[in-house]
């Protein structure tokens, strides 16, 4: 059976955002250094961050090099959230 928020099947885009979001926290960054430091705009990395965007492959390399984090760490927080839900 599907995960469910408010009787919705929950979003991984959602999921991933919040992981992003936890990371940029964690290491200190504003969404304005992060898109800096990611070579992308900063309202994409709200959007990213919302689960309103969907990052390509290239822009999660980017993201997680510039968190200093695997983007494969990333993905995991995403499916343990998910898994929770």
């Amino acid at each position: 059976m599907p995960n469910s928020r408010r009787g919705e099947r929950f979003d991984p885009s959602v999921a991933l955002g919040r992981a992003i979001r936890a990371r940029r926290h964690e290491v200190g960054l504003s969404q304005e250094a992060l898109a800096a430091a990611a070579d992308l705009d900063r309202t994409y990395v709200g959007g990213l961050e919302r689960g309103e965007r969907n990052p390509t492959l290239r822009v999660l390399w980017q993201l997680a090099a510039a968190l200093d984090v695997a983007p494969s760490r990333l993905i995991a927080k995403a499916e343990e959230a998910l898994a929770t839900e």
